[in-house]
């Protein structure tokens, strides 16, 4: 049961740093999403620039144990994704600048949204 668990946890924190870089591409044809998405983008964006670990992330490792697995060391993303997303050798500066982009992606988005919206109403 516990194993079940941690592999639902891990599944949700997939999805939620899924949703923080991708989900403003939701926003033009969905823009209720728009106040949940730039609540997880803040969140992932301050988590990955100030290399905080995820709340998620001990409540996985706590329930591995729990299921006679072990649990690993770091956050969920040098754990699972680093090997795919980040290049070898990351450094504080790459993790900043990566959260910049983040931020800077979302925000060319919102921006064209904001721009249709204010032509639609013209």
């Amino acid at each position: 049961m516990y194993r079940i668990l941690a592999d639902l946890v891990l599944l949700l924190h997939l999805a939620f740093a899924a949703f923080a870089v991708f989900g403003g591409l939701l926003v033009p044809w969905k823009p209720r999403v728009a106040p949940w998405h730039l609540a997880a983008m803040a969140w992932g964006g301050a988590a990955v620039g100030f290399g905080w670990i995820c709340p998620l992330t001990p409540l996985e490792n706590i329930l591995r144990q729990l299921a006679g697995q072990e649990g690993y060391s770091g956050g969920f993303i040098e754990h699972y994704l680093a090997a795919i997303l980040y290049p070898p050798g990351l450094t504080r500066e790459l993790q900043i600048i990566l959260a910049a982009g983040l931020i800077a992606g979302n925000a060319i988005v919102y921006g064209w949204v904001l721009a249709r919206r204010r032509r639609r109403r013209s």
